[in-house]
């Protein structure tokens, strides 16, 4: 079981689904490498393209992030997507547990469209992931 209890987390999950707040992303990782307790370790303001230079090659993190995307010239839409990140050079252990905390991180970052596991930057990629929001989202205008 995973320790998401810092208060921290809470509050950063709070600002990225705030309106009033330009905070749209949080990142989340271990204490250390043997402890099962998260952190926060950043927050941001520069979206999935920013997120996606926070994550590390050795960490398994678990980040939240707010994306907003259009279906036409009038219409805009924010989505929140949850990402699992392992690392290429995560150890065997921390992948083996990962399954079990990211059920814990889901209670704590509770609100969110889809879930993307990624274990490289191109794992991240906008477009792929806005057409799993927009079809996610019932008002998908893409063909396929």
């Amino acid at each position: 079981m995973a320790d998401v209890s810092d208060s921290a987390i809470k509050d950063a999950y709070e600002a990225v689904r705030s309106d009033k707040d330009e905070t749209d992303w949080l990142l989340l990782d271990y204490a250390a490498d043997k402890s099962d307790r998260l952190v926060l370790t950043e927050t941001g303001k520069g979206g999935l393209d920013e997120l996606k230079t926070k994550f590390q090659p050795g960490n398994a993190s678990f980040a939240y992030v707010r994306v907003k995307y259009s279906n036409d010239v009038e219409s805009f839409r924010e989505k929140f997507v949850l990402i699992t990140w392992i690392g290429p050079e995560v150890r065997v252990m921390r992948k083996a547990k990962l399954s079990v905390h990211a059920a814990d991180v889901k209670r704590v970052l509770s609100a969110y469209s889809i879930d993307v596991p990624a274990s490289s930057v191109e794992d991240l990629a906008e477009a792929p992931i806005v057409k799993r929001l927009r079809q996610a989202g019932g008002a998908s205008y893409d063909r396929a």
